[in-house]
């Protein structure tokens, strides 16, 4: 590690692990370890002991052949190291050893949210709990109240929500891209090309909409958006045809009209067209945490 790098890295001490401890834990990054990847390289599975104990943990090995160098790696430790939240993902480590960059998060066990859209094995009271969970998460980091720097998420989606053992919500962040994702993002963005924390909540609004039909908001062909069925839910919401819509199972209970309409009212209004009339995520917040009392009391 180069002089400068040690000295920058040096108030993050307490967060470095070792590279033959990662090696160990990942079966030196054997594929059948392997949990995820994307522009940044690939993520494994491993348990580390870290500054917060031992764990299973998701392993990131940035690869600099995909753009992802000393700078984000930096930020991310940098910035990451601030947000501790039980709603967004802990970064527990970092190895920085020779030509390695790796960071350690704390692993969901159930995968992203994504994948759990359309399944049987959820009630409606976990889907809603989920939802609040991942609205607390974008809260805090949008309000910090003085104890870190605010952040846009940039890219909110169903598959950077992760899920714990117990289905806990957690929003997975990364600083270094602030791009969006075809579908979730912000419409005004392509006329400002700016991303504001207004931007996050539409994006959320489409989250809440995915997990109230059970799919994914859009089809994708060869990275480009094939159908999208936002427009298609804003106009079933608008002509009160939600049910045309909504997740049906015949194994989990229906969702009852009177929840329906509160989960529904605040998944429309984060889709409104003007930033200045979205709900802010504290609103977000108190209008699901209702949704979810009102569910379990029927």
């Amino acid at each position: 590690m180069e002089a400068k790098m040690q000295k920058f890295l040096q108030p993050f001490k307490h967060l470095e692990i070792q590279l033959e401890e990662i090696t160990s834990a990942t079966n030196n990054f054997d594929h059948t370890n392997c949990i995820g990847g994307g522009g940044f390289g690939k993520v494994y599975k491993g348990e580390v002991s870290h500054s917060k104990g031992r764990s299973m943990a998701a392993i990131k090995r940035l690869d600099p052949r995909h753009g992802q160098g000393t700078p984000e790696f930096l930020k991310e430790i940098t910035m990451l190291s601030d947000y501790k939240h039980e709603n967004v993902i802990s970064l527990l480590g970092f190895c920085c050893q020779g030509s390695e960059m790796i960071l350690v998060y704390e692993h969901a066990s159930r995968g992203s949210l994504d994948r759990h859209l359309n399944s049987p094995h959820l009630t409606w009271s976990q889907r809603i709990k989920i939802c609040l969970d991942a609205a607390n998460g974008l809260r805090y980091l949008h309000d910090p109240r003085g104890t870190h720097r605010r952040l846009v998420h940039c890219d909110v989606k169903t598959s950077n929500i992760l899920l714990d053992e117990q289905w806990n919500g957690k929003h997975s962040v990364i600083v270094t891209i602030a791009s969006g994702t075809p579908g979730y993002v912000d419409p005004y963005y392509e006329m400002t090309h700016t991303l504001t924390k207004e931007s996050d909540v539409y994006s959320f609004g489409v989250v809440l909409f995915e997990v109230l039909c059970g799919t994914l908001c859009c089809t994708y062909s060869k990275g480009r958006v094939q159908q999208d069925l936002v427009p298609w839910w804003i106009e079933s919401y608008k002509k009160k045809k939600l049910y045309d819509i909504i997740f049906k199972d015949p194994t989990i209970q229906p969702l009852d009209q009177s929840t329906l309409e509160i989960f529904s009212d605040i998944a429309y209004r984060c889709l409104n067209e003007s930033r200045e009339d979205r709900p802010t995520m504290d609103e977000v917040v108190i209008a699901l945490t209702t949704a979810l009392r009102h569910k379990e009391v029927i």
